[in-house]
């Protein structure tokens, strides 16, 4: 079961919109589009990807070490000379766009900020709910998260395309900054407190984590209310973007 799990993870970044080889991957920043994740094989310094991993890093991508056996089978075994790239399905967007949307709608800030989403189906999944509840943007970190790559796009079923995505160096830093604009910060956790009985008027950042682990602690810390869904059922718990999209409803109603 484990085996084919990591299988299935490697299946998803192998994505169409890779860009394989030192010469692909050059342009492809002279062209001046935003890359996602840069990949390089484990050890791969020296020469022309030295140059090319610190242009992807000025310019704010992930770099992501990987050992040879994963970037060929990645790459469907051409030449990738030790290097391949993704690029962004839609461009991300900053923290200060998110709330210059809520002042143009002259609504409070509404943001969903993800800890630890790393099933591109469940920010897809995510996304599109939040945009039909009303959400401003979305916040994610840039490790330990998907990424907007295609097959988040194409799960969003074309929100990606409405929602704007801030992709931040740490999270747990960003909602500190949050909250002294006066914004509450609500992390989702079967252990909180029941949603149907708090205040989740006014600015807030609704704050999701992983099926796995949940919210950080570090992120934790950071929030002013720890919030859940009772169940009813035999079951414990939601998969991370329909408990989500429950929340959001629940917050969108309150609004």
């Amino acid at each position: 079961m484990e085996k084919e799990k990591r299988t299935d993870i490697f299946a998803e970044e192998r994505q169409k919109d890779l860009i394989i080889g030192r010469n692909a991957v050059t342009e492809l920043l002279k062209s001046g589009r935003e890359i996602d994740t840069l990949f390089v094989v484990r050890g791969e310094k020296g020469g022309t990807i030295g140059k090319i991993i610190a242009e992807c890093k000025e310019k704010g991508a992930v770099v992501k070490d990987v050992d040879r056996k994963k970037l060929d089978f990645m790459c469907g075994h051409a030449n990738h000379q030790g290097v391949a790239a993704t690029c962004a399905a839609h461009d991300y967007s900053t923290v200060e766009e998110i709330l210059e949307t809520a002042r143009e709608r002259g609504e409070e800030p509404f943001i969903v900020a993800c800890d630890g989403i790393e099933d591109p189906h469940n920010l897809g999944a995510i996304i599109r709910t939040a945009e039909a509840a009303g959400v401003h943007g979305i916040i994610i970190p840039k490790r330990r998260s998907a990424s907007l790559n295609y097959t988040v796009g194409k799960t969003s079923a074309g929100a990606l395309e409405y929602m704007k995505v801030a992709r931040v160096a740490n999270l747990a830093s960003e909602l500190q900054k949050l909250k002294a604009q006066g914004l509450w910060i609500y992390g989702a956790d079967m252990d909180g407190e029941d949603v149907r009985g708090v205040d989740t008027t006014g600015a807030a950042v609704l704050v999701i984590g992983s099926e796995g682990d949940g919210i950080s602690r570090i992120v934790r810390e950071k929030c002013d209310f720890i919030i859940s869904l009772k169940m009813k059922g035999k079951i414990n718990s939601l998969n991370a973007s329909v408990a989500g999209g429950v929340l959001m409803y629940e917050f969108a109603y309150k609004r």
